[in-house]
C-alpha cells in the first residue's frame, strides 16, 4: 500500500510515522526547517503511549513520488482549492483521497440522500473550485480525534487520542475503507470505518463550533470556558443549534451536550487550534468550522441566532487583522 501524506504537519506526520511503522509505504510531503529535520532524523514522535521513530521517505516535491492509493491531506480546509498542483501528480485512476480536516468537509451532500443531495457549501467549496482539485467521488471522510503539536522541526508531541473514523460519503463499508483501517490498526491507531460518518462529523463538531471562535474572541482555554457560566451557558446554545441544524440535514449524533461539555472541561487548560492560529498570526480556520455551518443553517432554515452571533463576531475578528 502506497500512501502519500499532503501536508506532514502535526497530525500528517504523525499519522504518516504510525502507517510507516505499521508497514505501509509512507511518502511525506512537507517543507522548510521540518522537511530537513524529517530528512535528516526522520519523524521522531513523543507519546505516552511510547516514543518511537519512523523514517518515510519525505519530500517536497509530489511528482517525486507520483500516483498512490492513497492521499492523506493534513492541509488547513482553506488550502484545498488551491492545492491542485500539489495533488495532481498523486492522483492515479483509483487514488483515494482521506480529508482529515476539521469542520465540514467539501464532499458533505455528495450521496447524501434527500432533499440536498449534490448541493455544494459555498463556504468550503468556492464556485467548485474544491470539488474540480479533489473529487468527491475519491473522497474517504476522517475524523480526526488525536491532539498532537510539532516540538521543534521534525519532532512530534502526541498529547492524546489514536482514533481516526474513517468512511464513504455514501456510507457503508467499502474495500477501500476497510484496507485503509487495517494499515491504521497496524500502525497502533484506531480507525473504525463508520457506515454513517456524517453522525462523527458532527459530535465533533458541536464542539468545534462552540469553543473554537469563543476561545479565538476570549483568548481562553478550554477549562476556562466551561468554568465561566456565562460562556458555558453559551456553548450549551450553541451545540443546540449545531444540533438542530445537523438534525435538518439529516444527522442524529448519539451524545449528550453534558457529556460533551464535561469531556472538554476535562482537556484541562488547552488552547484551541483556532487559538492558537490567532496567536501564530494564521489564517483562521472560520469557514470550514463555522461559516459552513450558519451556510447549513440557511439552507436548511434553521434561525441559529447564537451561532449567527458569533460568527460575525469571529468572521470581524479575522477580516480585521487582529492576529497577536
Amino acid at each position: 500500500m502506497k500512501i502519500a501524506v499532503l501536508g506532514a504537519g502535526a497530525i500528517g506526520a504523525y499519522v504518516g510515522a504510525a502507517l510507516h511503522r505499521g508497514g505501509a509505504e509512507v511518502h511525506l510531503i512537507a517543507r522548510g526547517e521540518h522537511l530537513k529535520a524529517i530528512q535528516a532524523h526522520g519523524v521522531q514522535v513523543k507519546s505516552p503511549r511510547g516514543d518511537f521513530v519512523a523514517h518515510p521517505h519525505a519530500t517536497d516535491d509530489p511528482a517525486e513520488v507520483g500516483a498512490v492509493d492513497y492521499v492523506f491531506l493534513g492541509l488547513k480546509a482553506h488550502s484545498y482549492p488551491s492545492s491542485g498542483s500539489l495533488v495532481a501528480p498523486l492522483l492515479g485512476d483509483r487514488t483515494a483521497v482521506v480529508a482529515g480536516q476539521n469542520g465540514v468537509p467539501w464532499w458533505y451532500f455528495h450521496k447524501l440522500a434527500g432533499p440536498y443531495e449534490g448541493r455544494r457549501i459555498e463556504a468550503v467549496d468556492p464556485d467548485g473550485a474544491t470539488s474540480r482539485v479533489l473529487p468527491p467521488e475519491r473522497a474517504i471522510g476522517c475524523v480526526v480525534y488525536p491532539a498532537t503539536v510539532i516540538e521543534a522541526p521534525g519532532v512530534i508531541r502526541h498529547l492524546e487520542g489514536t482514533r481516526f473514523s474513517i468512511g464513504e460519503p455514501a456510507g457503508g463499508v467499502s474495500d477501500r475503507c476497510t484496507a485503509l483501517s487495517e494499515a491504521m490498526v497496524a500502525g497502533g491507531l484506531k480507525s473504525p470505518v463508520e457506515p454513517n460518518l456524517r453522525d462523527d462529523i458532527w459530535i465533533k463538531l458541536m464542539g468545534n463550533v462552540a469553543f473554537n471562535p469563543i476561545s479565538a474572541l476570549t483568548r481562553a482555554t478550554m477549562a476556562d470556558i466551561c468554568r465561566h457560566p456565562p460562556t458555558r451557558r453559551l456553548v450549551t446554545l450553541l451545540m443546540e443549534e449545531t444540533l438542530d441544524i445537523a438534525s435538518r440535514v439529516g444527522s442524529t449524533p448519539d451524545i449528550s451536550i453534558e457529556k460533551r461539555l464535561r469531556g472538554a472541561e476535562g482537556v484541562g487548560h488547552h488552547k484551541t487550534s483556532m487559538l492558537q492560529d490567532l496567536e501564530a498570526g494564521k489564517q483562521l480556520e472560520l469557514d470550514a468550522i463555522v461559516t459552513a455551518v450558519v451556510e447549513m443553517a440557511d439552507i436548511s432554515g434553521a434561525e441559529a441566532p447564537n451561532l449567527r452571533a458569533v460568527h460575525a463576531a469571529t468572521d470581524l475578528l479575522a477580516r480585521s487583522g487582529q492576529q497577536s
